[in-house]
């Protein structure tokens, strides 16, 4: 029975490699020096699959992917429908904010949102009781109230000094971010031993590291 471990490129992939080879899965050849999308490991039941960010969840959902490890940004923007999150891996770290052209006062009436995480910006503003049109971007985030595209935005803050470095300043918080395991609820039915112990060994893994 073969197990799919959808993984994120960048930062996140950095920091799942050496959790993964604790619990005895590694790849077989550099991910780092390849094209390669899927790649097999040590342990022949297991193969990995590198993605896009945003494109984790949905390959776990669907199903094409047994488990995942995914930012809570994404998550949360994406919603939780056919995942479980039984992991909080703990690694890549950093808020979701709100931010400003730092020293300008909030206005009080309705203003312009500009991020990429545009259902979760919606929830939040509402929650808040604030009229928000929300502007969707997939970068240069930082732009958008220098050029008087929006007041705001919405985004992930590590150090702050992107912001900082483009006259901005973080506002409010939104949500703590870090990468998380999920598993597709069908597949952890009928794959339950194997994906089970998978996350257990994860599991004792992440304690090790903290």
């Amino acid at each position: 029975m073969q197990i799919t471990i959808a993984l994120t490129k960048g930062r996140i992939l950095e920091e799942t490699l050496p959790l993964l080879a604790e619990v005895g899965i590694a790849p077989l050849e550099d991910i780092s020096a390849s094209r390669k999308l899927l790649f097999d490991t040590s342990r022949s039941d297991v193969r990995l699959l590198v993605l896009r960010g945003s494109d984790v969840p949905t390959y776990v959902q669907f199903g094409a992917a047994d488990l995942g490890v995914s930012g809570k940004d994404t998550l949360l923007e994406h919603g939780g429908d056919g995942l479980y999150e039984p992991l909080d891996l703990g690694i890549a770290r950093c808020r979701m904010m709100t931010a400003a052209v730092a020293g300008v006062a909030a206005g009080s009436g309705r203003i312009r949102v500009a991020t990429k995480y545009v259902n979760v910006a919606r929830r939040f503003y509402a929650e808040q009781g604030r009229q928000a049109d929300i502007i969707k971007l997939y970068g240069a985030m930082e732009l958008a109230p220098i050029m008087a595209l929006a007041d705001e935005i919405v985004d992930i803050v590590d150090t702050g000094n992107t912001l900082r470095a483009n006259g901005l300043e973080a506002r409010e918080f939104i949500a703590d971010i870090s990468s998380r395991l999920i598993v597709n609820k069908a597949a952890m039915k009928m794959k339950h031993r194997l994906l089970q112990d998978i996350v257990d060994r994860l599991t004792e893994a992440v304690k090790k590291v903290r």
